[in-house]
């Protein structure tokens, strides 16, 4: 799959947040930058290191006029106990039939302890206040996730 093109507009979505509510990407033109970023499963480990450092972070994402929205094909109920297990403090999207991850591109084939099988790959995508994708983070390292995109954005935006 093709992972759409930086300087071009993101691609429009509307998703479920975990309480049931949709979201839009328009609901942010023109008010904060977002960091959209995809991830396989709630409450697994890569996961779970990943959610908690942007949950540890957010006050840096407020300064920075940027909110973030986490992507997975979890339904919404599974979202829910993921937020209350880990106190997570941001929004989870819900895309169980994976149409929005794949017009990021991102849903693709992947291998796990020599079995092939069709997931999310990991990928971060940072969206300007004008809803221009400014930049895609393809190599994530669930560790230190939050602090390479807080350090983009504040070099580039």
């Amino acid at each position: 799959m093709a992972l759409p093109k930086v300087g071009n507009l993101a691609p429009a979505f509307t998703m479920l947040n975990q309480d049931g509510e949709k979201v839009s990407l328009k609901d942010f033109k023109g008010k904060k930058n977002v960091v959209l970023y995809f991830y396989p499963k709630a409450m697994t480990p890569g996961c779970t290191v990943q959610a908690c450092g942007i949950r540890d972070t957010k006050k840096d994402f407020d300064k920075l006029n940027t909110v973030v929205l986490g992507v997975s094909p979890d339904e919404p109920k599974r979202l829910v106990k993921f937020i209350e297990r880990d106190g997570l403090n941001f929004t989870l999207l819900s895309d169980p039939d994976h149409a929005i991850t794949e017009k990021y591109g991102v849903w693709d084939l992947k291998k796990f302890m020599g079995k092939e099988f069709m997931g999310v790959v990991r990928t971060t995508f940072i969206i300007n206040k004008e809803g221009k994708l400014v930049h895609i983070m393809d190599k994530v390292k669930t560790k230190s996730h939050h602090d390479d995109v807080i350090n983009w954005i504040k070099e580039n935006l």
